[in-house]
């Protein structure tokens, strides 16, 4: 047996299933197609997770788009995490051309210009299905993961959920995190929580809502909300039975890793705890591709990669199968790339010694062959080429194998604007999920307590305020009432003065002037008759004593 013989028996073998299966394309020898080779992928293990990866430019959109399209001809829902904002053109029929029939003839398919159902959905300020979920959805757990908190602080925020618990407190946006944060530091609130709940340290709230706010710069604040998606509306099928093809549109959240993360860690806990557990069924519900899947690697937290890997075991018995793109597998955290059963992997591109290095680790991650030097190979596959290895219906991995990947039927070009919101105002979804509410949350009700206990607040400060002026004020009159006793005091000793002085003008003056008078006119006539007679002494005493008589009488009439 040659060895192209050995290599179809190998691959034949390898690639032949007795369920159904879904052909990506043809197998490859020493550079060139091999008829009677193709590779396949077997539907029933496709929840088995998978990997997408090489360098750009070397064909991992068109093989996602290819998998989207051979998934939803299936009935198979797709959910793409479109970071580049390339998918969007397979909403709309392909265009053949020379290249295209050429690779149709190698593979030995058929090729067919063809459109898919398509959602397109947003968690940022572009227009699409809004994605949306409430604080209370995500948990105390997940929120603590989210903003990379401690154990002390993920405790405080635990009993912060179930102190809005109790007292009916509906947790749906960041505001309404942030505003029971707030409360907790007012009198009322500290006391109400202090109460049932233990102490809280104003320090732990306020890290606790600095990264709130961290989170809310990057645009949360558009993720949380209601209306809370319904992640069973990611299932629909249209009439012919194919399955949506759901597009998150994610280009302008590229420098935002904490809100992609969030969102990512959201959506996937959510599916696993609304879908029911499936088992082992010969196809999975839905798949999800997560392009750029180092977005959410690079800047996760420990806790948030360790809850990324439980969630990745444990999502493939609801039916739903993940798989992850990006330029090389180094990208992905260990843990979670042993979990993944497809790997597809485009060529690698080795620039300098650590690319080179990564190369050798990177072939060692597939399965060993005889049929090629993998680490030399990788660096010289061509556009839409790839080494493939898949798990069988028994789990166990096909052989790796240099393919020829299949072009896709849609349009490999994006959509322009007008074909876009044409395409969203064709949704029955966005209208269900268009508009933002806005319930009495926790931020209304404790708006009012802070509100009312500031009301009351200043009501008290106003009536102190109110009894301080009307003190002053008392005390005011009482400095003017005595003032006023005083000067009517001094008023009328004024008064008695000028009366006394007026007396004294008009009674003894007069009176003195007069006896002054007489006093002269008798003393002269005294002094006369005591010429004659002597005793002038004794008359003029007794004048004296006769005028002073006289004034008395005058002075008291």
């Amino acid at each position: 047996m040659t060895n192209q013989e050995q290599f179809i028996a190998t691959i034949q073998q390898g690639y032949t299933f007795k369920s159904d299966a879904i052909i990506i394309g043809e197998a490859m020898l020493e550079g060139k197609t091999v008829t009677e080779a193709q590779v396949k992928i077997p539907l029933k293990t496709l929840n088995r997770h998978g990997l997408i990866a090489g360098a750009t430019g070397t064909g991992k959109t068109k093989t996602i788009q290819v998998l989207s399209e051979k998934l939803a001809e299936n009935g198979i829902s797709v959910l793409m995490m479109d970071i580049k904002g390339d998918f969007s053109g397979i909403a709309e029929p392909g265009v053949t051309n020379p290249k295209i029939e050429e690779r149709i003839n190698l593979i030995g398919t058929t090729w067919t210009p063809k459109a898919y159902p398509v959602e397109l959905m947003s968690i940022s300020a572009q227009d699409g299905v809004r994605l949306r979920a409430t604080v209370s959805e995500f948990g105390p757990i997940l929120i603590s993961k989210i903003l990379d908190l401690n154990d002390t602080q993920q405790g405080v925020v635990s009993m912060i959920f179930k102190f809005c618990d109790d007292l009916q407190l509906p947790l749906v946006d960041l505001s309404d995190l942030k505003k029971v944060l707030q409360y907790l530091i007012t009198d009322d609130g500290k006391a109400a929580f202090e109460k049932e709940y233990g102490l809280t340290s104003p320090a732990t709230s306020g890290t606790i809502l600095r990264k709130i706010i961290e989170l809310e710069q990057q645009g949360a604040n558009l993720f949380f909300g209601e209306t809370s998606f319904n992640v069973n509306d990611l299932l629909r099928k249209n009439d012919n039975g194919y399955g949506y093809i759901n597009i998150v549109r994610l280009n302008d959240v590229q420098d935002k890793p904490k809100l992609f993360s969030t969102f990512m860690l959201s959506l996937l806990a959510e599916v696993y705890q609304t879908f029911p557990e499936r088992g082992d069924v010969d196809q999975p519900e839905l798949v999800i591709f997560m392009d750029e899947a180092h977005l959410v690697f690079d800047n996760a937290s420990k806790a948030l990669k360790d809850q990324l890997e439980s969630v990745i075991k444990l999502i493939r018995s609801k039916g739903v199968g993940i798989f992850f793109c990006t330029q090389n597998p180094t990208d992905i955290p260990q843990s979670i790339l042993s979990q993944l059963g497809l790997k597809i992997q485009h060529a690698l591109r080795a620039f300098t010694a650590k690319d080179r290095q990564d190369i050798k680790l990177t072939a060692q991650n597939y399965p060993e062959t005889t049929f090629y030097k993998v680490e030399d190979l990788i660096t010289q596959m061509g556009i839409g080429e790839a080494f493939v290895s898949a798990l069988n219906e028994k789990g166990i991995p096909t052989p790796l194998v240099h393919t020829l990947m299949t072009p896709p039927q849609s349009r490999m070009d994006v959509l322009n604007e007008t074909e876009i919101s044409n395409l969203i105002q064709k949704s029955s979804l966005y209208s269900k999920y268009k508009e933002t509410l806005d319930p009495e949350s926790a931020f209304e009700i404790l708006s009012k307590k802070i509100n009312q206990a500031a009301q009351q607040q200043a009501d008290i400060q106003a009536q102190a305020q109110q009894a301080k002026e009307q003190a002053i004020a008392a005390k005011e009159q009482e400095r003017e009432a005595k003032e006023q006793a005083k000067a009517a005091q001094q008023a009328a000793k004024e008064q008695a003065r000028a009366e006394k002085d007026s007396v004294t003008q008009k009674v003894i003056m007069p009176a003195v002037r007069s006896a002054t008078t007489t006093l002269t006119n008798t003393v002269i006539r005294e002094a006369l008759r005591g010429k004659k007679g002597g005793g002038i002494a004794s008359t003029s005493n007794n004048v004296v004593r006769s005028l002073l008589g006289s004034l008395v009488r005058n002075f008291l009439k």
